[in-house]
């Protein structure tokens, strides 16, 4: 697969693309907790049975899973910022039809209408990478991959005091006016990004994935209510396995993947996604767990007794504390990288959840619970997107970051239908109506405590920093030296016109030996570039800018600083090492 620019130059990133790209992530985050206040009561408001009124969770949830690494995709070919805008105004119209209707199968296609806007993460990532220089990058990706955290902890007590004082369907008219204003601004704010991989849309693959994943997601959500053991379930499990193997199949042959499944072997990407599909096991448990806990009757003997508005503003800091996290996270991954924070997230989610156990007596308790979690998942989350970017090339970042958070999708499915059945099957009947008990609570805290293990377990697998790139940068200083660093080992140079003058804003892509993308960059004002190399050997340095024809010099890496001024005015030549 080879990778190009578009013709048109980026504007220069204006210091709001981050807060804009946030609050994208943030909206789509909202979509998802906004029915949570009203869960118990669909089936009353929809006129229908209970079995059927949980397909307007499971709806927004395959939607989801499947549109994610296919928008992120779509964006590395076309425009990360037009699927972004695209991904937004589904989700408005899908929340338009569900504001508009109190029946049910207008409400699931509104509401798999908005599990599209979930390519809005890794499309966000995608640019943050794209346009922010390397110093403010790293904060910048943390806040993005916190996003889904903050937005769901802040908007759960704003929904419930919705739910309680006004008509129902207002959360989702809520929710559009929330799209609108977020691709308004991003209209306004956030260029499009340069980098583009060449190719056609892989349609077939797209189809395979998604079938794949109907197939594997819907027993995983449906399995309590269908049997584990029954023949829809086990044959939906089957069909997946078979339809994922011949897709993976397919995928590894064709010449334009949607997913580069060998750029997924790399240990560096696959023990993070195994790793992020247990953070997301870890972090929905909390937010299954508690507010249940908080508004059970304290008659039971162990429930809270609070209200709605108050539980949610309890599990509120959940949220925030991951938002304060970004730039806690950013400084620890400058001094000791990604990996290093993936692995301290996780031990304090341990510590959480080990704390939790004996700490679900008090209101106050559930505040501290709360805190712990959100610093633990906060430096996981913001880790995450780190490790992905630092080990695929640029053209690359979409779809891998959608794969990434298609993973942490997995893992919160997987976890709703596991914490779902065990507190089903621990609960007390009362009066007819199944009452979740403390053993189940406790049950489902040790379930979440087990998965960090594994995630643990994952992250110690990603390779060492020094064999692995690391994006580091929480200031000018680091990121210097950190370019310094690259020149030793890679190319520098300058892109050159017909009279020698330097063309600012060309494309310098690094191709190795085997056709393949091994690095790319866009020239500086004064025509200089760098560009790190993986391994010594072989490589072909192409450079292509609007106005100019393309150039490809062969030169090979000696191990040390080699110095490569492409001229655009002149065909290929070699270049001796």
């Amino acid at each position: 697969m080879t990778h190009t620019t578009n013709d048109q130059p980026a504007r220069r990133a204006s210091g709001a693309v981050v807060p804009v790209l946030a609050f994208a992530g943030i909206v789509v985050a909202v979509m998802q907790t906004l029915l949570v206040p009203v869960i118990k009561d669909l089936p009353q408001l929809l006129g229908t049975e209970p079995s059927n009124a949980t397909w307007v969770l499971t709806s927004t949830l395959l939607s989801g899973a499947v549109a994610t690494p296919i928008m992120g995709r779509l964006g590395d070919l076309y425009g990360k910022r037009r699927m972004l805008i695209l991904s937004l105004a589904v989700m408005v119209v899908g929340a338009l039809v569900s504001a508009l209707t109190s029946t049910l199968l207008p409400m699931i296609a509104g509401r798999t209408l908005q599990g599209f806007a979930m390519g809005a993460i890794p499309l966000g990532i995608g640019l943050m990478r794209d346009m922010l220089p390397r110093e403010k990058l790293g904060s910048a990706m943390a806040l993005m991959s916190s996003s889904i955290g903050v937005g769901g902890g802040l908007a759960l007590p704003l929904a419930a005091l919705v739910a309680q004082h006004a008509d129902w369907h207002a959360l989702f008219y809520g929710a559009a006016g929330l799209g609108v204003l977020s691709i308004a601004l991003t209209l306004l704010v956030v260029p499009e990004s340069p980098m583009r991989a060449e190719g056609s849309f892989d349609v077939l693959g797209a189809t395979g994935l998604s079938a794949g994943l109907v197939l594997f997601l819907l027993p995983i959500t449906k399995g309590s209510d269908w049997g584990w053991t029954s023949a829809t379930t086990l044959g939906m499990f089957g069909a997946a396995a078979a339809v994922l193997v011949l897709w993976g199949v397919y995928e590894l042959r064709s010449k334009a993947p949607l997913v580069d499944l060998r750029t997924t072997a790399r240990p560096a990407v696959l023990f993070t996604n195994l790793a992020s599909i247990m953070v997301g096991v870890s972090f929905y448990v909390v937010s299954l767990v508690l507010p249940q806990l908080l508004q059970l009757p304290k008659a039971t003997g162990y429930g809270l007794g609070q209200s709605m508005v108050a539980a949610g503003l309890l599990v509120a800091p959940l949220g925030l504390t991951m938002m304060v996290t970004a730039p806690v996270y950013a400084r620890l991954s400058a001094k000791y990288g990604p990996k290093t924070t993936l692995i301290l997230g996780m031990l304090i989610i341990a510590i959480g959840y080990g704390a939790g156990l004996g700490l679900m007596s008090a209101a106050w308790q559930s505040l501290v619970i709360s805190v712990v979690l959100g610093a633990g998942i906060g430096l996981a989350y913001s880790s995450l997107p780190a490790l992905i970017v630092g080990a695929v090339p640029a053209s690359e970042t979409g779809a891998a970051n959608g794969l990434n958070t298609l993973m942490r999708s997995i893992g919160t499915s997987v976890s709703s239908a596991v914490i779902g059945m065990v507190l089903a099957n621990t609960a007390q009947n009362v009066g007819g109506v199944a009452i979740p008990t403390m053993h189940g609570f406790r049950v489902s805290f040790l379930i979440a405590t087990g998965a960090v293990a594994i995630g643990l377990l994952m992250a110690l697998f990603l390779p060492k920093p020094d064999r692995a790139p690391r994006l580091r940068a929480s200031s000018e200083e680091e990121a210097a030296l950190e370019r310094a660093e690259q020149v030793l080992r890679g190319f520098r140079g300058r892109v050159l016109d017909a009279e020698g003058a330097p063309v600012a804003r060309a494309k310098v892509t690094l191709i190795d030996r085997r056709g393949r993308q091994a690095g790319a960059t866009l020239s500086e004002p004064d025509g200089t570039y760098v560009l790190a190399v993986p391994t010594e050997g072989a490589y072909v340095l192409a450079a292509r800018a609007v106005g100019h024809g393309p150039l490809a010099s062969a030169a090979t890496h000696p191990g040390e600083e080699r110095a490569v001024d492409v001229d655009l005015a002149l065909p290929g030549e070699s270049v001796s090492a």
